[in-house]
Parts: structure tokens; C-alpha cells; sequence
């Protein structure tokens, strides 16, 4: 690596060295070492809730086909046809039984067999000079959901993904597992902004320092009560496992009554009661700790807050999954999806994705004001100048390391990681700690794939559970 060991070092310190955000070979590295390695989301099983059903997403460069096929099965398979290589689906979304390619027609069932190959016998003496019978698309290495989100890993022999994600999953329950029906999705929105990936997914995992100043417009309109600065000082942040986030404080009440604050109808707040465990429960009821944005590494990040959809003193929340894909060193994809809870009112799914449009996706007013931010950041650090600075990345901190302010006990946080109040900086440090300790991996190495030979095992299917982690690993299937 052309950064060498002292990069790594000095961002484990808190120290950055500001052209990590706009570096062609650190990219480079990137790709072969975090995004072949690491568990990355692809989709939510509620965009494909019927057999046939379809949606491709990409890896970096891979474009995959996740779908449900005719067995109500969950696969993910790699979008080339085993002959020439062309992408045999081209729509982003649909319903289809069978993909066939249109350079030569070579036909694939919705669990990636091979099912048509024209004119087999004349052009290859049928079975003799290639083996229809077994052959599939190409799985992807690893595939795995928890509570409906299905997430590829490029190394078939990655840690299994609960696994990865550690006690994260205890925050992950507040976006994704609401009741005991899981989530819905809409979107993603799709859009590109002149910015590097970990900007984006360094923001949501724990920059409260950042919305009095950068949203302060939202609170003079009078469409948002809690980015003030005493507000976001009073919020914990807490780091957990492969991710973290952030808290806003809220008043005294009981669970119910704070829950209330925020905008859930009763009857939502029963079925969180029947969902959610006791220690869940807690962080809000007894703590008075209501979860806002997080991102798990390496570009997946949540959203959720308040805002006021209508004139009047009540807010509305609403919940959003985002992806920050890479395209280069300074350019991102985000792909943005409204998620609310599958057994919400109509009337409350409505008015929740009209709070969701004013506050984020490709139009939203956060979008816009961070927007701006990073990508000057990007920008300037593509210089000579910025080869030269080290930013510091060490609020929260005393010159010996201790604390401003102490970890939160178990008494206060009754949730795992660490947590403390107060402005820090302590979620983006760890955050790229993890990015360091992934840069040092080797790069990701894959046996090649013989098209025609024996495949005993074929592509097999995503196992089902009842809204937990089901997983499975395909490893290097021969197709």
C-alpha cells in the first residue's frame, strides 16, 4: 500500500490524513480488501414478496439478480450468461420465471439453471460437448439476511453474518423489527453525489457536532425540534459490534409516553412492547434514549426521526435505509429507501414517507445541506495541500486519551457497546479503525469458475427464518 502503515496508524489515533477522501490507489485498496470481504446489503426481502419476483443490485462492478423464485425461495446470482458473458437481465425490477440472454438466447429458471441453450445439439453435439444439466448462474459467495435484509459477502468463507454484525443487532431491531411483521420498503431512490463513500457512512455513525450548524435552517421553519444544540449535547452515542450511532434525549415519561413524543400511534407501541426485549425497552422507557441515524460498516446507515409533516405541535417519524455504493475515489451512489413497519396504519405509512421526502432522499432538506458539505470535502482533498494535513478527528478526548466525559454504566445504558453523552467522536474513530484493520487484509483471492463441467450442488437457496439471521454459504460452487 503506497499510504504505508503510518496512514493506518495515525487514523487508529484519530488523526486523518485528509486525502484518505479522495485518493485513487486507497480506493483501489479499498475494493480489494473491505468490499470483498465485508457483509454488504443488497436488498429487503419485502421488495421481492412473490415467487418470480426480482431486483438487481450491484457490488462495486457485479451487478447481481436477487430473486425469489418460483418456490419462494430467496438466490443471488451473479448477472452474466455462462456463454459470452452478457448481462442476461437488464431491468432493474420485475417479475419473470426465466432470464434470457439477448446476444444468443441462452434461457436461466428464476433459481439460475440453465434451461435453453439454442440449437444444442448442433452446435455442441448436445450433453457430449457441453453439459446442460446442472449448469446455473453464478451464486454469489456468501448470502445471508437478518429481519429481511439480505446481504452478499464476496469471500465464501467469511464469519457468518450475525457474527459480523455483533451486538449491533440490538440496535438494529429498533429500524428493522418494530412488530413482529417486520418492515416494508419503497424506493431505493437513486442518486450520485461528487463525494467519497466514508464521508456519508462516517456522518450517520455519529456526527451530532454537525447538526446545529449544518441544519440549523430546518429548526427556523419550524419543521424540526431536535437538532438544537442542547438537544444533540444531551443525546448518547454508543458503538456496538461492527456499528454504532446516535440518541436524542428525551423528556421524562414512561415508555409509552416517549414513545408518544416521538409520534407512535398506541397501537404501534403495543406491538414494539411485544417485540422489543425488556433491555430494549429500557433505553427508551428507563434511559430516555431514543435511537436517530447509525451506519454499519463498511456503507450501510439508518435514519430515523420526527419531523412535523403538518402545522400543529405533532411530528411524525419515519425510518430510512441507505447504501453509500462507490463508483470512484470522489463519486457515490446513494441508494436511499423509505422502511416503515409492516402493520403500521395506511394513514400512518402515508404521512411517514411524506416526513421522509421532506427530510431526506434525492430532494429531502438534510439531503441537501450535507450534500454540500461533502462534497467540498472531497474536493479539497484531492491537493497537494491536503497531502500535507492531518486532520484531527479526537473531540471527546483529553491529550492522555481519557474521556471529556465518562462511559455511560449499565445503569444509565441499558444497551451493549459503549455509549456516552455529550459531543465525541469516538463512533467515526472506530468506524475507521475498522477501515484501517481491513485495509491491512490481503486481497481477497478466487479459484476461476469452468462453465460445462460437473456441478453436484448447484446454486443453493437463501434458508428461511422467522425474522432473525438465516444464512447460507455458497463457497466456490462449481456452475
Amino acid at each position: 500500500m503506497t499510504t504505508d502503515g503510518r496512514v493506518l496508524d495515525e487514523v487508529r489515533q484519530g488523526m486523518i490524513p485528509a486525502h484518505i477522501y479522495n485518493d485513487r490507489k486507497i480506493f483501489e485498496k479499498e475494493k480489494a480488501t473491505i468490499f470483498s470481504r465485508a457483509w454488504l446489503f443488497v436488498a429487503h426481502e419485502s421488495e421481492i414478496p412473490s415467487p418470480g419476483d426480482y431486483v438487481v443490485r450491484r457490488v462495486l462492478e457485479d451487478s447481481f439478480i436477487i430473486t425469489r423464485d418460483s418456490k419462494g425461495e430467496i438466490r443471488a446470482m451473479f448477472n452474466m450468461c455462462l456463454h459470452r458473458g452478457m448481462q442476461v437481465c437488464r431491468a432493474e425490477m420485475g417479475n419473470a420465471s426465466n432470464f434470457r440472454c439477448p446476444y444468443h438466447g441462452w434461457s436461466y429458471r428464476n433459481d439460475g439453471r440453465i434451461i435453453g441453450l439454442p440449437f444444442h445439439s448442433d452446435a455442441y453435439g448436445g450433453e457430449a460437448g457441453f453439459r446442460k444439466k446442472g449448469q446455473t448462474l453464478l451464486p454469489a459467495p456468501n448470502l445471508a439476511s437478518y429481519n429481511g435484509m439480505i446481504f452478499i459477502n464476496m469471500d465464501p468463507d467469511a464469519e457468518s453474518l450475525e457474527d459480523y454484525l455483533g451486538d449491533f443487532t440490538f440496535y438494529l431491531d429498533y429500524y428493522t423489527k418494530q412488530s413482529a411483521d417486520g418492515l416494508e420498503v419503497r424506493g431505493p431512490q437513486r442518486w450520485r453525489v461528487k463525494a467519497n463513500w466514508k464521508i456519508g457512512a462516517e456522518n450517520f455513525a455519529g456526527d451530532m457536532y454537525h447538526t446545529p450548524q449544518t441544519h440549523t435552517s430546518v429548526v427556523e421553519i419550524g419543521l424540526f425540534r431536535e437538532p438544537k444544540a442542547e438537544k444533540r449535547k444531551d443525546g448518547a452515542t454508543y458503538w456496538a459490534g461492527k456499528g454504532g450511532g446516535t440518541t436524542y434525549k428525551l423528556p421524562d415519561g414512561s415508555f409509552d409516553e416517549r414513545m408518544r413524543y416521538v409520534g407512535y400511534t398506541d397501537e404501534m407501541i403495543e406491538r414494539a412492547k411485544a417485540t422489543w426485549t425488556d433491555q430494549q425497552q429500557q433505553v427508551i422507557g428507563e434511559d430516555g434514549f431514543m435511537i436517530s441515524a447509525a451506519s454499519v460498516f463498511p456503507n450501510l446507515s439508518f435514519v430515523h426521526n420526527w419531523p412535523k409533516v403538518e402545522d400543529g405541535d405533532d411530528v411524525l417519524p419515519f425510518i430510512s435505509i441507505r447504501m453509500w455504493q462507490p463508483i470512484s475515489e470522489n463519486e457515490t451512489e446513494v441508494l436511499s429507501w423509505f422502511a416503515v413497519d409492516a402493520s403500521a396504519p395506511e394513514e400512518y405509512k402515508k404521512n411517514s414517507y411524506k416526513a421522509y421526502l421532506m427530510c431526506f432522499g434525492s430532494t429531502g432538506m438534510f439531503e441537501q445541506d450535507d450534500v454540500e458539505n461533502w462534497v467540498s470535502l472531497t474536493n479539497t482533498a484531492a491537493g497537494s495541500m491536503a497531502r500535507r494535513l492531518t486532520l484531527n478527528s479526537r473531540m471527546g478526548l483529553l491529550e492522555d486519551g481519557a474521556p471529556v466525559v465518562p462511559q455511560l454504566t449499565g445503569d444509565e445504558f441499558h444497551g451493549p457497546g459503549f455509549a456516552q453523552v455529550g459531543y465525541n467522536e469516538h463512533n467515526q474513530r472506530e468506524l475507521l479503525s475498522l477501515w484501517a484493520d481491513y485495509l491491512e487484509k490481503p486481497p481477497l483471492t478466487a479459484s476461476p469458475t469452468a462453465v460445462g463441467t460437473d456441478n453436484p450442488e448447484g446454486i443453493r437457496p437463501l434458508a428461511q427464518t422467522n425474522g432473525h439471521c438465516a444464512s447460507h454459504t455458497n463457497g466456490t460452487v462449481t456452475v
